[in-house]
């Protein structure tokens, strides 16, 4: 017999429900869920682009921590607006998307560009109930993910940190360091770190 069909196999004699149909997130959270999305639908989604006190005003109103300055765009897509925490100047861009069962805290100056995607959880594929795991993350003040770029699961950007067009972080990146590629690899250090330090008035 082929290994694909054994598998196949041992799965058939499994007992009780199927867990791949069980819900990964208790009702209260797939209630709040469901208030979120009519919400983005009807009040978040066709804001006009220039209505950031709007959209983190709603975001607010469902347990955001938004500071002075945020700029999120109205086709932002942000999963769990609750878990969501910006300092000031962080932005958000068109077509980003916030996956994050747990909690995702963005510094100063953080940007997440066009079509990226912050993903903040996973599924533990070894295990027979194949549960979702979710990791807090963290994008570091004056960080950068670039457009269509890619932030996994239990991954951070230190402080000042680039993640380049298209790539893809696999683990922490460095502080003050730009990164690109698929896995994505440490290219050169940034100059901006001097500048940023002495707007800041700290030591370099």
């Amino acid at each position: 017999m082929k290994a694909p069909e054994r598998r196949a196999e041992d799965r058939s004699s499994m007992q009780g429900p199927d867990p791949y149909l069980k819900a990964a997130f208790p009702l209260q959270n797939r209630l709040l869920r469901l208030a979120w999305g009519v919400v983005y639908v009807l009040l978040f989604r066709p804001s006009p682009r220039p209505f950031h006190g709007w959209r983190n005003f709603l975001l607010r109103c469902f347990g955001a921590r938004i500071a002075r300055h945020v700029h999120i765009y109205p086709t932002a897509r942000i999963w769990a607006p609750w878990k969501l925490i910006c300092e000031e100047n962080a932005a958000i861009a068109e077509d980003a998307v916030i996956y994050n069962p747990a909690p995702l805290q963005m510094g100063s100056h953080a940007i997440v560009s066009q079509q990226a995607y912050i993903c903040g959880a996973t599924h533990d594929y070894e295990d027979p109930n194949f549960p979702l795991i979710a990791f807090p993350s963290t994008l570091g003040a004056y960080s950068w993910v670039c457009a269509r770029a890619t932030v996994q699961p239990n991954v951070n950007l230190g402080e000042g940190a680039v993640l380049g067009l298209g790539s893809v972080a696999t683990r922490d990146l460095e502080p003050w360091t730009v990164y690109g590629g698929v896995p994505a690899r440490k290219i050169k250090m940034r100059v901006l770190r001097e500048a940023a330090k002495r707007r800041e008035g700290g030591d370099l």
